[in-house]
């Protein structure tokens, strides 16, 4: 037996024997969907442009075309992407009932599309979309579309003003239910998964400590070290799409 193949029976384990686990999964769950991550050294979205000038609340108020510009790719990566193994095995674990609730830094919503019932997105959503001048909220699906087969900034059918997806952006708020609800199920938990977070992105980012601080046990995967890893119970630095289904075979072979 490799030493990772004992840390997947022990991960299987932990979430076998649980009464109450949670997942947080950040932008390194959909890498292996064609999404790229933000921070990893020559592919990360942050080498190629400077976030507070793209995706920034500040920017996007001054200058909406320079995030309709820099998103626009994404935007077209998000709607093409398909769940990978690694949303998959979440969404089963949830089915066989033994992961309460998917806490996500995405926004690209495949955990709802691989299944998954109960998903806390902490840093906002696709789905829907706000004008900035009269607050006219819409479904986003159509603007998007339009904006990724015309290019131009969509606005707003009552007023005119821009219409801005309803994703978190730096200097904005996290939104306070889904927040709540997070943290509930943070101090609630014995169990943690953390899967493709680099745990660098506060405040969700913490949720993992305040896990351990009320007693839960912490499994990390994720290719690269993360600052809670001396924490961890059990830390693999594997591809999430091969060892979250790894995981899950041995949770069900008991």
């Amino acid at each position: 037996m490799t030493p990772n193949d004992k840390k997947i029976q022990q991960a299987a384990q932990l979430i076998r024997n649980s009464h109450h686990a949670v997942a947080l999964t950040g932008a390194g769950i959909s890498t292996p969907s064609g999404i790229p991550d933000f921070r990893s050294p020559g592919s990360g979205l942050w080498e190629q442009a400077d976030p507070m000038t793209v995706a920034s609340i500040w920017g996007f108020l001054e200058h909406p075309e320079s995030f309709y510009e820099w998103v626009r790719p994404l935007a077209k990566l998000a709607m093409d992407a398909q769940p990978n193994p690694a949303h998959l095995a979440l969404a089963e674990l949830e089915a066989m009932g033994k992961l309460r609730a998917i806490i996500t830094q995405n926004i690209d919503d495949l955990h709802q599309r691989a299944g998954s019932n109960y998903v806390l997105q902490v840093h906002g959503h696709m789905r829907e979309a706000t004008c900035i001048r009269c607050f006219d909220l819409v479904p986003a699906q159509p603007l998007i579309e339009n904006f990724l087969r015309e290019g131009t900034i969509p606005r707003c059918r009552v007023c005119g003003g821009v219409m801005k997806p309803n994703v978190v952006l730096f200097g904005e708020g996290l939104p306070t239910g889904v927040m709540h609800a997070a943290e509930e199920e943070t101090r609630s938990c014995d169990v943690m998964l953390v899967a493709g977070s680099s745990l660098e992105v506060v405040p969700a980012a913490d949720l993992p400590l305040v896990a351990v601080q009320h007693g839960a046990k912490l499994i990390i995967v994720n290719k690269s070290a993360t600052p809670l890893d001396k924490r961890a119970a059990i830390v693999l630095r594997e591809d999430v799409a091969v060892a979250l289904p790894r995981i899950v075979e041995r949770v069900k072979r008991g």
